[in-house]
Formats: structure tokens, C-alpha cells, sequence
């Protein structure tokens, strides 16, 4: 194991990492080294991560789900929701030791969606007609000017249900949830963290404070560690927008954290508005 990476925010040999989740969530490649960074420096005691997030694409949430269960094998985790943790953003916390939120955040959204627009009525309105070239039936569809049925709805239906399954039975296996609760529970609602912590989506109320206080007392770290920023990384330059509008407006909004991300296909988000 490495004795200290290069972290620009940490100040002490020995210290807590804060990794920060906020606005849409999609694979990245460079959190994802971040993450092998994490699990390799032993200056690192203990990892919080901060969430503020609708959620954002399943491949991303899986991806973040993964990583942190990697980190979890070899450091304490825990995860505070503050505004907002639903969909893919839940499906974070819960690969964590310990889920902390306030009463009144947004918990929940359990469930995959795929959303389709049919434009026919439109596209026939102003005179333009679709036409395509496919090696198979199901390549490319369903089409924009058509509704969402059969052979392509059943396909689509088939897609959303296998990540929805594969969602329920983590969430029952890292909950203690018997699958017939975590089903229950997977309707789609947000709730308060109270109602999350009385139906066990959650293990207590309260935010980073309250999380410092049980890695104190639960996992042994040193009280006097302070808590450094691991991701996202420091930006280079000035990002005029990301000043004007900060990342926790942003994810109230459904908007990404790191500029506008079109999210088309299979995603697992709470209220999200496509920006193009």
C-alpha cells in the first residue's frame, strides 16, 4: 500500500476523505481511478460520501455501486444524504457501511426507467416523414414518429425490468430487507428520511457531523482527523457557470454537476428534464 498520495486538499499525514455525488450521475473514468487511489493510500482512515443527487444512468450508478463496495472491503464508508438521494444516488448510499440523512431529505425512487417520445402527430403536422434501412427488426427502435409498442415495448420492457430486479436485490441484500419488503419499497415514491429510516432505507438522521461522530465511536478513527475533498477534483481555470449556478442548485434542477449531460436510454432518476 502506498503511505500518501498526492491529494491537494489534504493538509495532515492521516485523514478522512469526503467524495462528493452531485448532480447526474454517469460513468466517469477519472472517478473511477480516484476511487483505486482511495483504496490504495493508507493515509486514508475513512471515506464519507456527500450526496445531492436525482440520480442519472444505470451504468453510472452500478459503476459508482461497485467502486464503493471495493472501498468499503478495505476502509470504513459512510454516506450522508443531504437534498437529495434517489434512484441511482440511493443505489450509492446503500454500498456504503452506514446511510445518514436529514429528516426532511429526499430519500428513495427505487426503480429503472426508458422514456420515448412519440413526435408523430408533429412530424405529420409539418409534413416530414421517417424512413430507415435495418439490418433487424428491433435496430433503432422504437422510431420517434411511432408509439412504443409491440415486438420494440416488449424489448424495452425485458430491458428495464432486468436492471430493476438486479436494483431490488441489492437493495434488499445491503438493507437486510426481505425481497418481499425491498419490493414493496421499489414502487418508484421518494419519502422523507424520517419515513426512510422507519422503513429502513436509511440507519439514522442527521448529516457530515453526525457521520464524523460514528466513525468515532463505531469504527475507531482518530477524532481529531479532519476531512479532506478526494473528488470532485480540483477544476483547472474558471468555470463562470459553475460559480453562478453551484452544484446543489444544479441537482435540485436535474441538471449535471460538470456541464449539460443527455441522458437517452435506460437511466434510474427521479424528475429528470433532458437539457440539449
Amino acid at each position: 500500500m502506498t503511505a500518501r498520495l498526492a491529494w491537494p486538499d489534504q493538509a495532515a499525514d492521516e485523514a478522512i476523505a469526503r467524495i462528493t455525488i452531485d448532480g447526474t450521475i454517469t460513468t466517469n473514468a477519472d472517478r473511477q481511478k480516484m476511487f483505486e487511489d482511495l483504496i490504495e493510500d493508507d493515509s486514508v482512515k475513512a471515506v464519507i460520501v456527500a450526496i445531492n443527487s436525482p440520480g442519472g444512468t444505470t451504468a453510472g450508478g452500478e459503476e459508482l455501486y461497485e467502486s464503493l463496495r471495493r472501498l468499503a472491503a478495505v476502509k470504513p464508508t459512510v454516506s450522508v444524504i443531504n437534498e437529495l438521494g434517489a434512484s441511482a444516488a440511493y443505489m450509492t448510499a446503500i454500498a456504503t457501511d452506514r446511510i445518514f440523512a436529514r429528516r426532511l431529505s429526499i430519500v428513495g425512487s427505487i426503480g429503472v426507467l426508458y422514456q420515448h417520445v412519440n413526435a408523430g402527430k408533429l412530424l405529420d403536422t409539418i409534413g416530414i416523414d421517417l424512413d430507415k434501412v435495418a439490418s433487424g427488426p428491433l435496430k433503432a427502435e422504437p422510431d420517434f414518429d411511432e408509439p412504443l409498442a409491440g415486438a420494440p415495448r416488449q424489448s424495452l420492457s425485458e430491458l428495464v425490468e432486468d436492471s430493476f430486479v438486479w436494483f431490488v436485490d441489492i437493495v434488499a441484500e445491503r438493507r437486510g430487507l426481505a425481497r418481499p419488503a425491498a419490493l414493496a419499497l421499489a414502487d418508484g415514491r421518494i419519502v422523507t428520511g424520517r419515513v426512510a429510516l422507519e422503513n429502513n432505507l436509511i440507519d439514522e438522521l442527521g448529516g457530515e457531523f453526525e457521520a464524523l461522530k460514528w466513525l468515532q465511536s463505531e469504527k475507531g478513527i482518530d477524532p481529531d482527523l479532519k476531512a479532506f475533498d478526494a473528488w470532485p477534483l480540483p477544476e483547472e481555470g474558471f468555470n463562470w457557470l459553475g460559480a453562478i449556478l453551484g452544484g446543489s442548485a444544479r441537482a435540485a434542477l436535474g441538471l449535471p454537476s460538470e456541464g449539460p449531460v443527455v441522458l437517452d436510454g435506460l437511466v434510474s432518476l427521479w424528475q429528470f428534464e433532458p437539457t440539449r
